[in-house]
């Protein structure tokens, strides 16, 4: 059986645990003759530690796919796809009220055409937005605080914590990580 590789540019748990997810569902639809294997690579992103728009989720997601790719290529990897994934904030004003939501972005790349895909997204509670957006508060260290427990980021991170774990940080990359392999398992499609 055909082995093919899947670079993520993160060694975090729930990043790693995402995309087997996304695999075990997707991967037959990909190629239905291969075994898939995920390794983690710590890349960075470009962009701050807490992105505050969706254009920097999308930088950083990407810049993270790029960054393995590169490396992939310097040292000869067999990967076959690489993937960027980018959690953080989007800032947006309705109707004169500052709005601001997490999501989770996923970019996927095979080293020639990349795509984009997004978790949806949940209202952060305006308490952790002004530590975060205003005083400058790495969104992890907030949400450590703002739970009260610690290393949210590397359990069910925020979304666990604002949804009571009915959706957690892992869910929310798998599904963005889905929605970025489209153009892929759904070739015919997007042609």
């Amino acid at each position: 059986m055909k082995k093919i590789i899947v670079a993520v540019g993160s060694t975090r748990r729930p990043k790693l645990n995402a995309v087997w997810e996304a695999l075990s569902v997707i991967g037959p639809t990909l190629d239905e003759a291969a075994l898939y294997d995920v390794i983690g690579v710590e890349v960075e992103s470009g962009v701050g530690h807490t992105p505050l728009s969706r254009a920097e989720l999308m930088a950083g997601a990407r810049g993270r796919a790029d960054a393995l790719v590169r490396i992939g290529r310097e040292r000869s990897e067999p990967w076959e796809y690489f993937v960027g994934l980018e959690g953080g904030l989007d800032v947006v004003v309705d109707n004169g009220q500052r709005l601001v939501f997490l999501e989770s972005w996923a970019y996927v790349s095979d080293g020639a055409r990349g795509a984009y895909g997004q978790s949806g997204a949940i209202l952060v509670p305006e308490g952790l937005a002004r530590r975060v957006v205003d005083e400058g508060v790495e969104l992890s260290v907030a949400i450590d605080a703002f739970s009260g427990e610690q290393g949210i980021r590397d359990q069910q991170g925020a979304w666990g914590v604002f949804t009571k774990n009915l959706h957690t940080r892992q869910d929310s990359f798998r599904t963005a990580v889905i929605n970025a392999f489209a153009p892929f398992f759904n070739a015919q499609l997007y042609r």
